[in-house]
């Protein structure tokens, strides 16, 4: 408190001897939003000078002065509704005070939830603050607000089915959504759209390695050096045709997000007919790698193609790339293919362009280089067997990438044909057959006499090795954490606890099943309560007087199995999601039917039905938090109000945490 009161006086004479003006760094405005007829949010924003911060509402002892509000209740004719919310703002290590405080800058918006039980014109209020910048603080400071009633917009909370059912028709739609936290959104939006060109890119130089691509490297290049009239206008030429090559395949993307365009991607995930078509696919295109039959365009479009690169100057170059695409299809098609899935399947609208940037630049930048520097043709590798064997090794990983989606079909309709220990005991036979391939046990149609096992081989082939015994814990319940992204959660398995124990074998266990509040479960193998209906989790919240963890999640979310296998388990996270919070989980791919007398038209896409539970939440997502990707978490008070702004996927389990006890904090 001394210290507090040093600070105050340095600053007043400070600001004295500085100049004779009064400084006034924060101006308050008030709205009002309403909610119903009785109900309204009293809405008062703070417009802060740069370099000055507001502190919150909620300040460690012996620290600033909070923001605090008062409201006159005008003799019983408003009834305050929970406390004051506040928006996440910035927890640092104030120079000031020394200690880890929060605060605003540039702007602040705080909400007070009323209602009336009286006609009222207006409301008073006033509130009490404290401002500082880096080096000083100002005297709190007291401002009187009015809330005029009167000038009130629609707005406000309401629940999940009120939101997707009643009310003014919403302007939104899918391909136009936001994220609730526009920061966090772009934040994994940057995260997996770099991991889809990473993983991309090594694609593509994976395509580059197999027989239809690689041996055009070194004739495409000395047809270029030889028909150009220098060495510059060979590089020239070259570079054009890497660009053209680019080119071809980001229009192939751009088409991909144009025709399904953001809504139809973030439903393919989730579509059970979508993951066996994609399913089939796969295994159609890993059968072809392993030399059963080639896919190949039909021979007249080469031909027509072919026919048009004799064309002179930079039109020819270009249908030379195009011709390329075409001849190699049978090789860099089912990885195009399977490229264009997953990155749509994520629910991004330019993802797919992505991917193919990224997977044509790897299969461009050789041919441009070795332009360039002829000379290095000299240290490829020459073509031969090893070629077929990358084609392989490429239709075991399509094999294995095939299952995940079939996995994802069985858990939306939640037929437990694949559940987990079946999904990783045929992952362990894909992949301990490519490991006996790799070590010359198995001979396929298109491979040459093994001989003798290369180093390169015998590395990749122990490594596989090495994978396929790291899986085998994980039929007896182990994490496998390397993987989590693939296989099914640890709860959808024949032995959710591992194999050979059960804690109902337990009585203080079953006596806890037994115990559990109506419409509650246990989410195994960690035993965190959670519920799956909206308005009993609310209600029992309210009960045990603790926050609300909303989980937009999904069976087939393969970032939502990344978090509950990654990041909840750590003790720190545990701790707080089952002592701490209430974990409602809505699954926007739950295919429950809805009974007829609750079947809404939507919102969102007018003259479709929500006639599914899986409907009703993606909907209620869309409305209230302007995201329609998952996971997304929402951490809110029992007015429905957020506790801190919601979260996307955070892998960062120290993130994830800090998130987690600040809006606890916030609600305590």
């Amino acid at each position: 408190m001394k210290k507090t009161l040093l600070i105050l006086l340095l600053g007043m004479l400070t600001l004295f001897k500085v100049s004779a003006q009064i400084v006034e760094p924060v101006t308050w405005t008030t709205s009002v939003e309403k909610i119903s007829d009785s109900e309204y949010y009293l809405v008062s924003t703070a417009t802060i000078d740069k370099g000055w911060h507001l502190y919150a509402q909620d300040v460690p002892e012996g620290g600033p002065i909070p923001t605090t509000f008062s409201y006159d209740d005008q003799g019983g004719k408003i009834t305050l509704s929970g406390n004051t919310s506040e928006e996440e703002g910035h927890t640092v290590n104030d120079p000031v005070f020394e200690m880890e405080i929060k605060f605003f800058e540039d702007k602040a918006t705080f909400k007070q939830k009323i209602a009336l039980n009286e006609s009222v014109v207006a409301v008073e209020g006033m509130v009490e603050f404290m401002v500082c910048d880096d080096t000083k603080c100002l005297p709190p400071t007291e401002v009187d607000l009015t809330y005029d009633l009167n000038t009130a917009n629609a707005g406000g909370s309401k629940t999940p089915l009120e939101v997707a059912s009643e009310g003014t028709q919403e302007e939104d739609t899918l391909s136009k959504t936001e994220s609730a936290d526009p920061a966090s959104s772009n934040r994994s939006n940057s995260r997996s759209l770099w991991a889809i060109f990473i993983i991309a890119f090594f694609s593509g130089f994976a395509a580059l390695l197999t027989p239809c691509v690689f041996p055009m490297i070194p004739l495409t290049v000395s047809f270029f050096t030889k028909q150009s009239k220098n060495k510059a206008q060979g590089i020239r030429n070259a570079i054009f045709y890497g660009i053209s090559i680019v080119v071809i395949y980001v229009i192939l993307g751009w088409l991909v997000s144009a025709i399904f365009g953001a809504d139809a991607m973030n439903a393919l995930s989730t579509n059970v007919w979508f993951n066996l078509f994609f399913f089939l696919l796969l295994v159609v295109f890993a059968v072809s790698f392993l030399g059963a039959f080639e896919i190949t365009l039909p021979q007249s479009w080469a031909n027509k193609v072919d026919a048009q690169s004799n064309r002179s100057g930079l039109i020819g170059i270009f249908f030379m790339a195009l011709a390329l695409a075409i001849v190699s299809f049978s090789c860099t098609g089912p990885i195009v293919g399977t490229l264009l899935v997953e990155a749509a399947v994520g629910g991004n609208n330019i993802g797919p362009i992505i991917g193919m940037l990224g997977f044509s630049l790897a299969i461009a930048l050789p041919f441009a280089l070795f332009a360039a520097f002829p000379g290095w043709m000299n240290s490829l590798p020459k073509s031969g067997g090893w070629l077929n064997t990358v084609k392989v090794v490429l239709g075991f990983l399509e094999l294995a990438l095939a299952f995940k989606f079939l996995s994802q079909a069985d858990l939306v309709l939640q037929l437990h044909l694949l559940e987990r220990e079946v999904f990783i005991a045929i992952w362990i036979a894909i992949f301990g057959a490519l490991a006996f391939y790799l070590f010359g046990k198995i001979q396929l149609p298109h491979d040459s006499p093994v001989t003798y096992i290369s180093v390169g081989r015998l590395s990749l082939g122990l490594l596989v090795l090495s994978f396929t015994i790291y899986m085998i814990p994980g039929l007896w319940g182990a994490p496998l954490n390397l993987i989590s992204a693939f296989p099914p959660p640890l709860y959808y398995s024949e032995s959710p606890y591992g194999v050979g124990f059960s804690k109902l074998d337990e009585g203080a266990s079953a006596k806890s099943y037994e115990s559990l509040p109506e419409g509650a479960h246990l989410l195994e193998p960690h035993d965190i309560m959670a519920f799956d209906d909206y308005d009993k989790g609310l209600a029992y919240a309210k009960k045990a007087n603790k926050p609300v963890m909303i989980d937009f999640t999904g069976w087939a979310c393969v970032n939502c199995r990344k978090m509950e296998q990654n990041v909840w388990p750590k003790p720190k996270v545990l701790d707080l999601l089952k002592n701490e919070v209430v974990l409602i989980s809505l699954y926007v791919d739950d295919k429950r039917k809805l009974p007829e007398d609750q079947i809404k038209e939507s919102k969102v896409r007018p003259g479709k039905m929500l006639n599914t539970i899986g409907k009703v939440w993606t909907e209620f997502q869309i409305l209230k938090y302007k995201s329609n990707t998952q996971p997304l978490y929402v951490l809110m008070d029992h007015n429905e109000e957020n506790l801190i702004a919601p979260v996307a996927y955070t892998p960062d389990v120290d993130e994830f945490h800090n998130w987690l006890h600040t809006g606890i904090a916030n609600f305590k």
